[in-house]
């Protein structure tokens, strides 16, 4: 097991940070005369003329009461594209260093690896979407500073085995990130349960999904105090935006809403499942704790291209690992999901009428 402690890169251990205007003074009264903001307000009917709490602390105390994560555990990010850019910063040393994928996945960990200049070890899950550990652990090496693990997965949408891991994170040598954008559509407990018990843990999870939010682009890292503090340490001061700030809260405080939506969704979700296996061009369906379905189809490409005819946007993912013909599916309203099964029941009997 990895310890932050040593596996940050030293530099950035002693890094001075910025120090903005908020951070010299955190009270909420008086006249501000320090942040060089316009003192005559905003050029629209809401007051956006100051600068946002670069701490985030309305927003870490609400998620901590709703996660039951201490607020020294939590770490707000533009998404969560910014805490897997800001975690291959702190962690790998560019040339020396590496990362470990396992796809098919989510894209963002290899294109963040690019852009630092930070090479990706590549372990492919095996054909039923789960870890090959032997070959995991025959990989890693003390230069494997972080792991990626998502789980539910993407684009699979399977869980990824709890033991297997648990086995990484008593055995990997660095910090092992598991991705939990899908977790509310899953009856799994989520790994946050484990933050104390294992320091080279972290948690991702986001505002995009469950609850509904993906436009204001708000994620969350939750680990160990310190990788936290060194997170805020590195990130721009005002990462997230005062008005994405307020919607957060927003959404945050009707928990009951998005849990309805959830409740709903995974409905519809066995009902697409019924109804998806019930069409002969339809070869699998991959079991999904997310809100979408993996299915693979007889001649993927042409139904892709059928479905966009008729302005109805799936996703064609047979270009990725053990994704042959597969397209993802996200699911949607009642309205919608009734739309897609007759454009793909059409285009079957278009397909029997050309015979």
């Amino acid at each position: 097991m990895g310890s932050p402690q040593q596996l940050i890169r030293n530099h950035i251990k002693t890094l001075k940070a910025y120090s903005s205007a908020r951070d010299e003074y955190t009270g909420t009264l008086g006249i501000f005369l320090d942040a060089n903001e316009n003192s005559l307000g905003s050029s629209t009917s809401a007051l956006y003329n100051r600068y946002p709490d670069p701490h985030h602390a309305t927003l870490k105390a609400q998620w901590s009461e709703i996660k039951g994560v201490a607020t020294d555990r939590i770490f707000f990010g533009n998404g969560s594209d910014e805490p897997i850019d800001l975690l291959l910063r702190l962690f790998c040393e560019p040339g020396k260093d590496h990362v470990i994928t396992m796809p098919p996945t989510y894209g963002m960990y290899a294109v963040s690896a690019d852009i630092n200049a930070v090479e990706n070890v590549k372990v492919p899950l095996k054909y039923d979407f789960q870890i090959d550990l032997a070959t995991l652990k025959e990989t890693w090496n003390e230069n494997s500073k972080i792991l990626f693990v998502c789980s539910p997965n993407n684009p699979s949408g399977n869980l990824l085995d709890r033991k297997t891991i648990q086995t990484i994170l008593d055995e990997f040598p660095g910090m092992v990130v598991v991705d939990e954008a899908y977790i509310d559509f899953s009856s799994e407990e989520s790994w946050t349960d484990k933050l104390a018990e294992y320091p080279n843990l972290i948690v991702l999870q986001t505002l995009s999904k469950a609850w509904g939010m993906a436009g204001i682009r708000v994620g969350v890292a939750m680990a160990d105090p310190y990788v936290i503090e060194m997170l805020d340490k590195i990130k721009p001061p005002y990462n997230i935006s005062l008005p994405n700030q307020q919607l957060a809260t927003e959404a945050l405080s009707n928990e009951a809403k998005k849990n309805a939506y959830v409740e709903e969704l995974l409905e519809e979700r066995t009902k697409l499942i019924t109804a998806l296996g019930q069409l002969p061009n339809v070869r699998k369906i991959v079991p999904s704790d997310a809100n979408f379905l993996l299915v693979a189809f007889e001649g993927a490409k042409e139904v892709f291209n059928y479905l966009i005819e008729e302005t109805l946007i799936v996703r064609d993912r047979s270009s990725q690992l053990h994704c042959t013909d597969c397209l993802r599916i996200t699911i949607g309203t009642k309205e919608e999901n009734l739309e897609l099964m007759n454009l793909l029941k059409a285009y079957l009997e278009k397909s029997v009428s050309k015979l």
